[in-house]
């Protein structure tokens, strides 16, 4: 008896754990994407992760139908499997025979991750992981180097083209309020490394006197000056200093304190893994999701931080740089 159940929603996938179906298969179908309804997705999962999927896919502007083994016309349909490792031999034969008959067919996180352009975090697996490959940005040393290059290039440009900016925001700071007019902070970087972030200082002095904090939209605490440089990514310029350590690349996720970490990590699925690249000064999720300083916003920008490693290219590193650009000319930053 076949299994159908619905749900709306838009979103992207990863590469599962589909040991039965190669990589190059799902490849020779990415021509006929296009040509195929995507109103409609089937699913095929063990029965124990129905609910789980659809609870996920709530809310999306398509359909999803679960394990539906009854279909023999494949023509013009999405297929996609999850935790396909765990499925019968008969139902992984029933997938291979749809990809034989034409069917579009791909591991459920990834069709997801290319439809949506984040990542599904509740949905991840050790799978998606484990196909390190598909990760350039970690597997490929020529794509290492060329990042690596890009940063130097661009940190030493910035530093030229907004030397007067520097100087001028530096003698801003020490005119409004007493204290540094920098400030140094542990963050935690590339393969879990702390390191000292260096920012121009937006809050009054002693800020954090009671304790750590998250900062919020309308922080009593940030300075009139502060409230300026926050919002043009001002305060952020002095982190050339760390790109240029390698500490930290011009994009990539956004550094964070270990003490929000370890409280983050119990809460966002495979949170660390934001960890296997170094940190940048500006990153996707910063250009592609409002200020917010909840679990909610935490786990959103996680979506983007997931999205961003798995698909890295520099051609995504340049229009996140472009984005960055609208965002200080406009003062649409935090």
């Amino acid at each position: 008896m076949s299994l159908k159940m619905t749900a709306e929603k838009n979103e992207h996938i990863h590469p599962d754990d589909l040991d039965f179906l190669s990589f190059h298969v799902h490849q020779s179908f990415r021509s006929k994407k296009h040509a195929i309804n995507q109103g409609v997705i089937y699913v095929y999962c063990p029965e124990n992760m129905e609910e789980k999927i659809l609870s996920v896919v709530n809310g999306y502007d398509f359909k999803i139908i679960l394990n539906d083994y009854s279909i023999r016309d494949f023509s013009k349909k999405v297929i996609c499997h999850y935790q396909s490792a765990s499925l019968s031999p008969k139902q992984k034969h029933f997938l291979i025979n749809a990809t034989e008959c034409g069917a579009w067919v791909e591991p459920l996180v990834s069709y997801l991750d290319e439809r949506l352009s984040h990542t599904e975090v509740e949905l991840l697996h050790s799978g998606y992981f484990l196909h390190q490959k598909a990760f350039s940005i970690l597997s490929t040393k020529r794509t290492q180097v060329a990042k690596r290059f890009v940063d130097i290039f661009m940190a030493i440009l910035l530093a030229l083209l907004t030397l007067p900016v520097l100087f001028i925001t530096a003698l801003l700071i020490k005119l409004e309020s007493k204290g540094p007019i920098f400030y140094k902070q542990k963050r935690t970087g590339q393969y879990n490394q702390e390191y000292y972030v260096y920012k121009f200082r937006s809050m009054a002095q002693n800020a954090e006197e009671k304790g750590a904090q998250w900062a919020s939209k309308n922080d009593s605490r940030v300075t009139r000056v502060g409230q300026f440089i926050r919002k043009t990514r001002i305060d952020e310029l002095p982190q050339i200093i760390n790109i240029l350590k390698g500490e930290m690349s011009i994009v990539g996720p956004r550094p964070e304190r270990e003490y929000f970490i370890k409280d983050l990590e119990k809460n966002i699925p495979y949170y660390r893994f934001r960890h296997a690249v170094k940190p940048g000064v500006t990153g996707l999720a910063q250009v592609s999701y409002p200020y917010g300083a909840s679990l909610e916003d935490a786990v959103w920008k996680h979506k983007f931080d997931i999205y961003y490693i798995k698909h890295h290219s520099l051609l995504l590193d340049m229009k996140i740089l472009v984005l960055t650009v609208k965002t200080v000319l406009f003062g649409m930053g935090r």
